[in-house]
């Protein structure tokens, strides 16, 4: 609510004072009215149970919420770009005093937003794209408040543009890493804090496991890391005590859902696809 406001008061005040870095911060805002919608959303929905057809259930609404966000940062970014280059051609006069107090209270705003959101953001995508946006707002509020101030007492209007390049490229870099997190998750990457050799290492020191091979690890989201893997194991008394092993290792490396397929011999001829 908070920010829907905003939003609406710089857009009124971005138009009124000519300043194209206060219709940049509102820009963000409407991504930020959206992708906060759509986070508050995702958050309820993805904790609804899983089905027959969705057994993880909706887990990964999340890393959806996540990359359309960053996505329509980056978009929106590039439109902000697009407008600034075109006030350095051709500069506007701008009502500094006006573009001022819109930008003190878009800062006040953002800090609130920023600081409600932050605690989640370090381990949940959704609310960290949420939270991204919100930082972005909070950046712009800056630089506009930074540029209000120059453009008020110096009259120099090559701070409205500036402040707007600046910011959108902080925006960018951490709306790239958001797309590029997201999309790696629904590629079902190996996570980038998992080093795969490690894990293979890990196993193959195991009593019993002659061999590793078609080992796995994705994220289903940023908390739940899975891991599937073929072990071969000569003995059948030993299967219990080797899973039981397997699923303490992978403990170590954050792996909580763990599927092992022990085999006496290799199935080679079977699985020929798995060894390519």
């Amino acid at each position: 609510m908070l920010t829907a406001i905003l939003l609406v008061v710089e857009v009124i005040g971005g138009f009124l004072s000519n300043s194209i870095a206060l219709l940049a911060d509102a820009g963000h805002m409407l991504t930020d009215v959206a992708a906060l919608a759509l986070a508050l959303f995702v958050a309820w929905f993805s904790k609804q149970p899983g089905t027959p057809q969705k057994t993880y259930g909706y887990l990964r609404w999340e890393i959806l919420a996540a990359f359309l966000n960053g996505a329509t940062l980056l978009l929106i970014s590039a439109w902000i770009l697009w407008e600034a280059a075109s006030r350095f051609r051709a500069p506007a006069p701008i009502q500094g005093g006006l573009m001022l107090a819109v930008a003190t209270g878009g800062l006040v705003v953002n800090i609130i937003a920023a600081r409600v959101l932050v605690g989640s953001s370090s381990h949940n995508m959704n609310a960290r794209g949420a939270y991204l946006h919100v930082l972005g707002d909070l950046l712009a509020s800056v630089g506009t408040l930074v540029a209000a101030i120059l453009i008020r007492y110096t009259g120099w209007l090559m701070a409205d543009p500036i402040a707007s390049i600046l910011t959108t490229v902080l925006i960018m870099s951490g709306a790239w890493r958001l797309v590029r997190e997201s999309v790696d998750i629904l590629l079902e990457s190996t996570p980038a804090h998992i080093p795969l050799p490690a894990v293979r290492g890990q196993l193959e020191a195991i009593p019993g496991i002659e061999s590793v091979h078609d080992l796995h690890v994705w994220a289903v989201t940023p908390a739940v890391v899975a891991m599937s893997a073929h072990c071969i194991v000569r003995e059948p008394g030993q299967h219990q005590h080797v899973l039981e092993h397997i699923h303490d290792a992978m403990r170590l490396f954050g792996i909580q859902h763990v599927t092992i397929q022990l085999e006496r011999d290799d199935m080679l001829d079977r699985e020929r696809h798995l060894h390519a």
